[in-house]
């Protein structure tokens, strides 16, 4: 921004110019800034047992859906780990608990199926 009585540059939104001290003319205030973000008291993103990925109850389909990798990774990591000789028990109990503890997520809503075309009469 320029002063209109020395024409030197000032910074934008000065009531008086830094160098000749005239006052400026009234300009628009500063934009508001922008709104702050929602707080959310919870995570947006739950672990919940998947109900559309489920082999036996859905934990791995669910545990694969929260940090987004293949369920069928997360499954041969599972049996990679029931199959080692110390962990068998652990694993059972673990996926069990997990079962039990886990909330199923709900079903997911179809998608409408498109409209039909109009139907135009066709003259006899």
């Amino acid at each position: 921004m320029n002063c209109g009585s020395c024409s030197r540059e000032i910074a934008d939104h000065s009531n008086f110019c830094y160098f000749c001290g005239a006052r400026q003319s009234a300009t628009a205030p500063p934009p508001p800034p922008p709104p702050a973000a929602p707080s959310v008291p919870y995570p947006t993103k739950r672990l919940m047992r998947s109900s559309v990925d489920s082999k036996i109850a859905g934990v791995c389909g669910g545990i694969a859906e929260y940090f987004d990798v293949d369920s069928t990774i997360v499954r041969i990591i599972w049996v990679l780990l029931v199959l080692m000789p110390v962990p068998v028990v652990p694993a059972f109990v673990g996926y069990f608990v997990a079962w039990i503890v886990m909330p199923l997520a709900p079903m997911p809503i179809p998608a409408a199926p498109p409209p039909a075309p109009p139907h135009t009469a066709q003259p006899a």
